[in-house]
């Protein structure tokens, strides 16, 4: 059996502060729900959602302060002593994350509504958190609905945006790896959910141009690629149509560098580098995520060259199950240096 849990509603426009009580009217969700939140997330955009929800639904807030396993249980904590029927996550990845696991773990839905555009986890049904078993992520529910308020998206910092397109065009590498994988082990593939990554890629190489100027266009353009991510992952079954070897070495980088850049940066890197190993158009990757402002080097990510390297080395091991380009046992430190130079990486 292939199971395909995808959200019932994805809206996308301006001003939906006030769409979640129509949304959960339609959806038919129960009378308490619980706002999670950050500390800046709460003035945000958080704030104001508790206050529209509150004059239909029982409603109390919760402000997180982290992808944690500690966050997820004092969240669990809180819905089992309120009662709580369902929760809507107002905040960034750490705060989704949080809201799709501990909802997941409770048997209860939740309404994503992203303040930024940094990585497809926005849509999908995968949650990273930290001090958990799993080196990556955790397999959850995606999330019901998806509530993305561009004007609310729009005033978080530039780079968050162009951080989003390193994660969409990481798609290109992640199917090639997924199709490897499917040719050498007999790993179950989809063409249709490989198709619908590919496309979300080739969309934000299309429109560099649009997304570089940073207005309510460029988001819309950004959050679109990010859920049509999260529901090929929905479809696939798994992370395999948006996370390959270039994920490997972007969870490598937060493993060992002293200060890990962003998700979407670095996956952005890793993709020149698999793409180069792949024997793909590298330079197309490095020209569209140049043409948005993001990384496309080590100096640029904020990360020394001796990194790089490491985390080429040993990102084969962050998943050994999951087979890429970099085989079961990796690229050798010359091999890894050499990718990295001839792709101006370092």
């Amino acid at each position: 059996m292939h199971l395909m849990q995808l959200p019932r509603e994805v809206l996308l426009g301006e001003d939906l502060k006030g769409e979640v009580v129509n949304v959960a009217k339609r959806l038919g969700l129960g009378r308490k729900a619980l706002v999670l939140y950050g500390k800046h997330t709460k003035k945000i955009a958080g704030r104001d959602v508790e206050e529209n929800l509150s004059e239909e639904y029982d409603v109390s807030g919760l402000t997180v302060k982290g992808a944690t396993m500690e966050e997820v249980n004092r969240t669990l904590d809180e819905i089992r002593d309120g009662g709580f029927n369902w929760i809507i996550a107002v905040g960034g990845g750490s705060i989704i994350d949080v809201a799709k696991l501990a909802s997941f773990r409770a048997g209860i839905p939740f309404i994503s509504f992203p303040t930024t555009a940094s990585h497809d986890g926005i849509a999908s049904a995968n949650a990273s958190i930290k001090g958990i078993d799993a080196k990556t992520s955790v397999k959850a529910v995606p999330p019901v609905a998806v509530i993305a308020d561009v004007e609310v998206i729009k005033t978080a910092p530039y780079r968050y945006l162009a951080a989003g397109v390193g994660d969409i065009i990481s798609n290109l590498t992640a199917v090639r790896d997924w199709q490897l994988a499917h040719r050498i082990k007999g790993e179950y593939y989809s063409e249709y959910a490989a198709s619908l990554s590919l496309m979300s890629a080739k969309m934000v190489i299309k429109n560099a141009d649009v997304i570089r100027l940073g207005n309510e266009e460029s988001v819309r353009k950004v959050v679109k690629g990010l859920i049509s991510s999260g529901v090929a992952m929905s479809i696939a079954g798994s992370s395999r149509p948006a996370s390959g070897a270039e994920h490997l070495f972007s969870h490598a980088l937060d493993a060992i560098a002293p200060k890990p850049a962003l998700h979407g940066e670095q996956t952005g890197v890793g993709t020149i580098i698999m793409a180069y190993l792949h024997g793909m158009k590298w330079e197309r990757v490095r020209e569209t995520l140049k043409k948005v402002g993001a990384p496309t080097n080590a100096y640029e990510l904020g990360i020394e060259p001796e990194y790089i390297i490491e985390a080429l080395t040993v990102a084969h091991k962050i998943r050994p199950e999951r087979y890429t380009i970099l085989g079961k046992d990796g690229l050798t430190r010359e091999a890894a240096e050499k990718a990295a130079k001839i792709t101006g990486v370092i």
